[in-house]
């Protein structure tokens, strides 16, 4: 299996990259994973949120084939410890599906049409957190998913 994370727009913060990238390189010895960035949309500021949501969720579901498995990271999906994430990340592993695609939306969320296309929601908090760090947060916890399953010290209970 391949894991995706689909953002919309790029990681514009060094830090942010900084971090990511070294995740990014850990996570190679357990699985193949791609950061793919659909651009922003550019709308006017009077523009309704819920036309940028639609108009994002366009682009989101271009990228996506039916045979995904498609996880928005979405403050009300459900949270997990690290010990749960890991168990259902392998159970998302071992679903048969070719890509597991974990989505960022921007700044308003998903649209209805992104929603009901989902396969599961996954919230990494309750707080808010700037899209950038969610990415960042992401890969740190994929890469301590990966850790626990293979037994590895990296986790500490």
């Amino acid at each position: 299996m391949e894991i995706i994370l689909l953002t919309v727009g790029k990681t514009s913060q060094s830090y942010v990259k900084t971090g990511f990238e070294d995740f990014q390189k850990r996570l190679s010895h357990y699985i193949t994973f791609k950061n793919e960035a659909i651009p922003d949309i550019r709308i006017a500021k009077s523009t309704p949120p819920a036309l940028q949501k639609e108009k994002e969720g366009e682009a989101i579901l271009s990228y996506l084939s039916p045979s995904d498995f498609c996880i928005l990271l979405d403050e009300n999906g459900k949270e997990y410890t690290s010990l749960e994430f890991s168990s259902r990340l392998g159970k998302v592993l071992n679903s048969g599906r070719k890509r597991a695609v974990f989505v960022v939306g921007g700044p308003y969320g998903f649209s209805n049409d992104v929603y009901r296309r989902a396969d599961d929601k996954l919230s990494l908090s309750k707080m808010t957190f700037t899209h950038e760090m969610v990415r960042l947060f992401f890969i740190e916890q994929l890469y301590r998913a990966f850790t626990i399953m293979k037994g590895e010290p990296y986790h500490h209970q």
